[in-house]
């Protein structure tokens, strides 16, 4: 009895612990004056990312992202060979990692070589289609969706540095919820986290591209599970009303995203 009160203590200590060291790095979030990539600005969100949860973060984290891979990106842009370079992105490697089991899960389900793809929420660096038009789908078209121009301009500068990808690879500033028929087009729909910030909006975006993506049609979902909502947010089940969940995927290893696989019913 005195084991289990023990470990009962434990972990309420570690709860309280971890709930102080985040709202410290929240405080010291807010005091920031810009959060462009900078030495403190990396540290912070290094310290998050080690941490977790505080769904008023989800909006900051979000746009630290935004200028960093912005930054990147134009940094990139400007070497002699930027998509042999890619690497040097911080976390290259989480979006390798991410995109393997991405694959593997679309792979395991039917889906290898789709004609036409969909990335909703693409960025200014948009590692995950590189990645994988580059290693896994190499003779897939793709369409990224961003409804910022800065990020699509910064984007398309990076791939026009290799003449086939540039063919295969497109950029498009609308919002997904001004996009119709043309989400008809695609095999497979990726959904970026940070598409829709808040459940409402989620909900409301799952339900349009269900509407109008093809019958049959692959829609990959990223989401997180438990303490890491504080970065991402959280997509359940119900959610994704008129969609058949194939598989929902929660990593164990530093991989932050989980990967909801569903497709739209042929009836």
């Amino acid at each position: 009895m005195a084991s289990l009160h023990e470990s009962t203590l434990k972990t309420d200590v570690s709860a309280e612990l971890l709930i102080a060291h985040i709202v410290q790095i929240h405080a010291s979030v807010c005091k920031l004056e810009s959060l462009r990539p900078s030495k403190q600005v990396n540290t912070l969100f290094t310290h998050l990312v080690n941490s977790t949860d505080s769904p008023s973060l989800i909006t900051l984290c979000g746009k630290a992202e935004g200028l960093l891979e912005l930054e990147f990106s134009t940094f990139l842009s400007k070497l002699p060979q930027p998509l042999n370079n890619l690497n040097l992105f911080p976390y290259y490697g989480n979006y390798v990692k991410l995109a393997n089991l991405e694959y593997k899960l679309l792979s395991d389900n039917g889906v290898v070589q789709p004609k036409k793809v969909a990335f909703i929420g693409s960025g200014p660096l948009p590692l995950s289609t590189l990645i994988l038009a580059t290693h896994y789908m190499k003779s897939t078209c793709f369409d990224n969706f961003d409804i910022d121009e800065s990020a699509n301009a910064a984007a398309r500068q990076l791939v026009a540095s290799d003449n086939e990808l540039q063919r295969r690879v497109k950029f498009h500033t609308q919002d997904v919820m001004e996009v119709r028929d043309k989400l008809g087009e695609y095999d497979c729909i990726f959904l970026a986290a940070l598409v829709g910030m808040n459940k409402v909006e989620k909900v409301k975006i799952l339900g349009h591209v269900r509407k109008y993506m093809k019958k049959g049609g692959t829609l990959l979902v990223r989401s997180v599970k438990g303490a890491r909502a504080f970065l991402y947010p959280v997509v359940e089940e119900e959610a994704l009303l008129g969609f058949e969940v194939l598989t929902i995927f929660h990593p164990t290893t530093e991989v932050i995203n989980s990967i909801i696989l569903a497709c739209k019913p042929v009836v």
